[in-house]
């Protein structure tokens, strides 16, 4: 179901269009502008610098742990490895505990899951277990799904969604044929894989579970699910008549996309960011389709250089355009 009208934003759009329906005087609608575009306060701008250096420190510290051991690797026992990273684990799994379900606790178990990455591939070195680096990522990705269950934060969600997508990767590249086709297919099930995970965030974020609220989460799961397809599909729009049925699943996956894109977008009334990967989605294909069709021709190649960067620039205008139109319909603004 859509948005309650009182969680939605108090955008400038959506403060005249009360005023043009006698909602608000002009006296509150001159307020109501004043407060939508004032500057956030001093206790705002404190939680948000807090957040923002909490996040950075700890990602140099995973830093420096991993430039500690590259530097250090051939003076230090396996032992010392495997010891000093069993112990930054341990330490970073008691701090998470002790803080509970604050942002603290919850990147110290962020810091923790970098760090078993960090374990097994020290571990693999120092044993030389002869694993493919495939198993790496997807044994990475299982052994902190429990933390990704108990922890409640998206980051570390996308973080085992990235190291399954990997380990499918290379698993595809190390044991299966690399031929186009097969490609292909690769694109489809990350494509599906990304997109049913992008699809559950957004129906228990419509259930209003409090901790998936969040839009930038579903935004990149979204821009994940729709990349490997619309890759996918490239060939289908430049050479119809000889696409393999990889592409051609690609393209109706993109079209899917589409559909589901334009829904979310009216849905969450105004969700500009969907509509935006939906209209480069389609101006991607068909610039590819524009550009097979002026490569095949030798008779206009001199005068393809002159019209695609033309026809470029009107799938933008056009796209701008549309953006603009729909922003209004809905009372959205740039940022949505």
């Amino acid at each position: 179901m859509p948005k309650p009208l009182l969680d939605l934003d108090a955008t400038p759009e959506r403060l005249r269009a009360l005023a043009d329906a006698g909602v608000l005087t002009p006296t509150a609608l001159e307020r109501a502008l004043h407060l939508s575009v004032a500057t956030p306060p001093r206790a705002d701008w404190r939680r948000f610098l807090s957040t923002t250096l909490m996040g950075l420190g700890a990602l140099l510290v995973l830093a420096g742990v991993i430039y500690f051991f590259a530097y250090n690797w051939a003076e230090m026992h396996r032992f010392a490895k495997l010891g000093l990273i069993a112990a930054a684990i341990i330490g970073t799994a008691v701090a998470a505990w002790r803080l509970g379900e604050t942002l603290g606790g919850q990147l110290s178990l962020l810091a923790g899951s970098v760090l078993v990455g960090a374990l097994l591939a020290v571990y693999g070195q120092a044993y030389q277990t002869g694993a493919d680096p495939y198993e790496l990522f997807l044994g990475w990705a299982v052994l902190i799904l429990p933390w990704v269950a108990v922890s409640r934060f998206p980051p570390l969600g996308l973080l085992a969604l990235v190291l399954v997508n990997t380990g499918i990767m290379l698993f595809w590249d190390q044991v299966l044929e690399t031929k186009q086709d097969q490609t292909l297919w690769l694109a489809v099930v990350l494509g599906g894989l990304n997109g049913f995970t992008w699809a559950t965030y957004e129906h228990f974020a419509n259930l209003r579970v409090s901790w998936l609220q969040a839009r930038w989460p579903a935004r990149v799961l979204a821009v994940m699910a729709v990349a490997p397809v619309l890759i996918g599909a490239v060939p289908c729009v430049m050479e119809p008549s000889r696409a393999p049925a990889g592409a051609l699943v690609s393209l109706l996956l993109v079209l899917a996309s589409l559909a589901a894109e334009y829904a979310l977008h009216r849905h969450l009334r105004g969700e500009l960011f969907m509509l935006t990967l939906a209209a480069v989605s389609v101006m991607t294909l068909l610039t590819s389709a524009a550009l097979s069709r002026i490569v095949d021709s030798e008779d206009v190649e001199v005068l393809g250089v002159f019209v695609l960067p033309l026809f470029v620039i009107a799938q933008v205008a056009l796209a701008v355009w549309w953006l603009r139109h729909e922003a209004r319909a809905t009372g959205a603004t740039e940022e949505s």
